[in-house]
């Protein structure tokens, strides 16, 4: 819970482009893995223990957590980075570690650092908190609890006066969007068996996330599942009864997403911060909801279903293989200068054109990721509504650009469900 009252708002960070929109949308807290002890081991764009010390002064300078993910199970070979990467979190002034092996609890606690208990150790009871209580303040209940089993279990933490080591009552975090998982809260030996490559170590090859044919062994006889991916679920998403999560008494709310885009980032904490504002101050409403589903249908996506909270039986799977998002961003050219005086930023455009009234999309490790409608431009310092390949160009802009932005334009897409994005996201937990 933050210092005003608020459910804390947990947002993703795959790399500085995506942890810089985080804080610039709203977030109260971010999450992050380092190298490959993390649930995210397998992608490109895990951050490393040299990262540390920017991403806290990063995150300080604007009163935000920083939590250190560290949650794979962990082999005896892995003791002694354990070690090392927990004391340069200490040093760095990590917040907190969110960890499911004991070996990275106890030595978290070891050295004074604070845990959150992971999805991945699947706590579902209220006696499961009071033992972890001993060694954690916050927990990620399991992802296949309903909303009244989450509700029970923070009724009991108060009545019961359950505390963690920090003295105050344990608080309860659960996932509000996102990618889920087919098993159970992300522990999926599917991957394994078929490559060898353990979801459970951060490496999943998301073989739920194909079309499968199934056959009869005894005659033959084949079936193509049609339009449904059987063991890709719908992505998580709660921000139209995200009043009765607040009122069920949970404490943080963890956005899914760190293998996802910067601009996925921006929209998604942009989204559930005027919702968690706005339930605070009275004014949610179903317009508002209406008009905060249309802005995440904008971004990556397999369609959105309301998970277990609810009470659904489990089947709300993904009819498409890539992303519902309603529209794609096209790379057009990156960031030459920005003249600050004028604020004006200057590109060069790399491939395809750009037109007055376009939205663009400007995305760098210290801008974040930034839209825009391009109301007039100067190309090769001429007034003009289009520039092509090659073209230099400046628009005037409220923000900074770099040299190391990357400039996009953004398009309906005519067809949602066909498209693929370069990194798909996975379902893993966290």
């Amino acid at each position: 819970m933050t210092k005003d009252g608020k459910m804390e708002l947990m947002a993703p960070a795959g790399n500085f482009e995506s942890l810089q929109a985080a804080l610039d949308n709203g977030a109260d807290s971010v999450y992050f893995g380092v190298d490959q002890l993390n649930m995210r081991a397998r992608a490109s764009i895990n951050f490393t223990m040299g990262d540390l010390p920017e991403i806290v002064e990063r995150c300080e300078a604007v009163g935000v957590r920083s939590y250190l993910t560290l949650n794979t199970i962990i082999y005896d070979h892995d003791l002694s980075l354990i070690k090392v990467l927990l004391d340069k979190a200490k040093e760095a002034n990590i917040t907190a570690v969110i960890a499911m092996d004991q070996s990275v609890i106890a030595y978290a606690r070891q050295i004074g650092m604070e845990v959150h208990i992971s999805t991945q150790i699947n706590v579902t009871n209220i006696e499961t908190v009071k033992f972890y209580a001993m060694f954690a303040d916050t927990m990620v209940l399991s992802r296949e609890l309903s909303l009244k089993q989450v509700e029970k279990i923070c009724e009991l933490i108060i009545k019961d006066d359950v505390r963690g080591p920090s003295g105050n009552l344990v608080e309860i975090e659960i996932f509000g969007h996102g990618a889920l998982c087919m098993a159970v809260s992300g522990k999926c030996y599917l991957s394994l068996h078929s490559h060898n490559s353990s979801a459970n170590r951060g490496a999943c090859k998301q073989n739920c996330r194909k079309k499968y044919t199934v056959i009869d062994q005894e005659t033959g006889f084949e079936i193509e599942l049609d339009n449904e991916y059987m063991m890709s679920p719908k992505d998580l998403c709660t921000i139209d009864f995200l009043d009765q999560v607040v009122n069920a008494g949970i404490k943080v709310l963890k956005i899914e997403g760190r293998g996802r885009a910067p601009e996925y980032v921006a929209t998604v904490i942009r989204c559930y911060r005027e919702a968690i504002d706005s339930i605070a101050d009275g004014t949610y409403s179903k317009e508002k909801v209406d008009y905060w589903m249309g802005l995440l249908q904008t971004v990556y996506n397999r369609g959105f279903w309301s998970g277990y909270y609810l009470g659904q039986k489990l089947g709300e799977w993904s009819a498409v293989p890539g992303s519902m998002a309603t529209q794609k961003k096209v790379y057009i050219g990156k960031g030459v200068h920005y003249f600050p005086k004028a604020s004006i930023g200057q590109f060069v455009i790399d491939a395809y054109d750009l037109k007055v009234g376009d939205t663009i999309l400007i995305t760098g490790p210290t801008t974040g990721a930034k839209e825009m409608v391009v109301t007039e431009m100067m190309v090769e310092d001429v007034k003009s509504d289009i520039a092509t390949k090659g073209n230099s160009i400046t628009i005037p802009m409220e923000f900074r650009i770099r040299p190391s932005d990357k400039l996009y334009k953004l398009v309906k897409v005519e067809d949602p469900g066909t498209q693929q994005n370069a990194v798909e996201e996975g379902a893993y937990s966290h």
